[in-house]
């Protein structure tokens, strides 16, 4: 037999406004609210609140044997609490299924793993409790953002308790293995890994309403004969996508809710065919095989890598500086401060300074408020700049308050040396450098990132 793994990944960021260096120490106010407002009242409209009627339809109909599972960051579930409160009330509704299963991630959608891995841990544990008090679930099973993974993921995420990870089925990574069966990693023997079949499923979140495409259009019994081909060869196929895919990356005219209503009855037909949640395949099905990842894969762009995000100086000297001053931002204790910096630390604010052209180009630019890579640099530079200033002046707050309770003397002692001289990292960055840098090589840098420890 051979199950059908649904996964559905729902992210939507919080996007920066075009913050300018005159707002640097003058306006703290950096997301964009009313952009950020009008994109997710859209694909609330669009996309999240007939999608999920529609499973919820599904579900009802087939008594229980249609099956989902999502990953939903905590960014988007804000977002929908503040401005579509009806999209929680909608997944509430199908988490009371017992048919859907909500997984675990970064709650800022964040990269945190790659530079800071107690602030990955820190956001792993918000999330959960997130979906805690959101779904009263707990969730077993865990995904980096953008399925980005290797062996020293897995084994870390493991410590934390979770039995079961997901990553790309990229072809370099399993050779001659299909994606259809089930691995444990090399350094996590514990856990089970699930892969992306990445064929089948971009087949509809990418393929869908390309007329260029041999195979178009993508009708359901064809799809499901392709799925079906999985039985004697496999044990589950995992179609993975963005849930945007459905109502805002294929657009209802395209036929896209006509294709996921009928699919499920149609999958069915076969005897040997069932749904099933991320960890119910875990659980039902052995493990074929190990499988030794050492470098990073993702489910971005036609590399599978990380240049999505650190491809280039900009994306790269962007992500050190605002790691580097993360340290700082919680030695404040500034819950404000605190949450705005790791707003920062959305994924997203580095795939808009990517410069990648080509089959990707038009990808990057799904929702992104900025003209060019280097405007989204720019401000996201900008925002570094004004963040350490705050740093600095609630530091110096903190000393005139401490001054009230220690002699002249020792309060000479004690601020003898500046703050911000003490730690290069909270100087003010100097943008032009890394902006002429990168302007002049009209290529992307080879990906580096640092790897720190809190």
């Amino acid at each position: 037999m051979v199950s059908v793994c649904f996964y559905f990944q729902v992210h939507q960021p919080e996007r920066l406004r075009k913050y300018s260096v005159f707002d640097i120490g003058n306006n703290s106010n950096y997301f964009d609210e009313q952009k950020n407002k009008e994109i997710i009242r859209k694909v609330a409209r669009k996309c999240y609140l007939p999608t999920n009627n529609l499973l919820l339809r599904l579900i009802k109909k087939h008594k229980g044997r249609f099956k989902v599972s999502f990953s939903i960051s905590g960014v988007a579930l804000e977002q929908f609490e503040k401005y579509a409160p009806e999209v929680i009330y909608s997944f509430r509704q199908l988490a009371r299924t017992g048919c859907v299963e909500f997984l675990n991630e970064t709650y800022y959608h964040s990269l945190a793993f790659l530079f800071d891995k107690e602030e990955f841990k820190e956001q792993v544990l918000m999330h959960k409790k997130k979906i805690k008090d959101l779904f009263g679930q707990e969730p077993k099973a865990f995904r980096n953002t953008e399925l980005i993974y290797n062996n020293e993921l897995a084994s870390f995420v493991q410590s934390l308790g979770y039995k079961t990870i997901l990553a790309e089925g990229a072809d370099h990574i399993l050779g001659w293995r299909s994606p259809n069966y089930v691995y444990t990693p090399k350094t996590a023997n514990k856990m089970k890994l699930l892969l992306k079949n990445y064929k089948l499923s971009d087949d509809v979140a990418f393929r869908f309403s390309n007329k260029g495409w041999e195979e178009y259009p993508l009708t359901v019994d064809k799809y499901a004969q392709w799925v079906s081909a999985a039985n004697g060869n496999g044990y589950v196929v995992n179609l993975f996508m963005d849930y945007e895919t459905f109502g805002e990356h294929q657009w209802e005219d395209t036929g896209i809710f006509e294709f996921l209503e009928h699919l499920p009855s149609e999958i069915l037909k076969h005897p040997d065919n069932d749904f099933v949640t991320v960890s119910e395949a875990s659980s039902r099905y052995p493990v074929v095989a190990e499988l030794d990842i050492h470098n990073f894969v993702s489910w971005a762009d036609i590399e599978r890598d990380l240049s999505a995000w650190l491809g280039n100086s900009l994306q790269n000297a962007a992500a050190n500086e605002l790691y580097k001053i993360g340290r700082l931002v919680k030695e404040t204790n500034d819950p404000k401060l605190l949450n705005d910096w790791r707003k920062l630390t959305t994924s997203d604010h580095f795939y808009y300074m990517c410069i990648k052209w080509f089959s990707d180009g038009d990808v990057h630019k799904y929702f992104n408020p900025y003209e060019t890579p280097y405007e989204g640099f720019i401000a996201f530079m900008n925002v570094l700049n004004d963040i350490v200033i705050r740093i600095r002046e609630l530091k110096q707050k903190k000393k005139q308050s401490n001054a009230e309770s220690y002699t002249l003397n020792s309060e000479t002692s004690s601020s003898s040396h500046s703050f911000i001289s003490d730690t290069p990292s909270t100087h003010l960055f100097n943008i032009n450098t890394h902006l002429n840098a990168e302007q002049s090589k009209g290529t992307s840098d080879t990906t580096h990132f640092s790897n720190q420890e809190s």
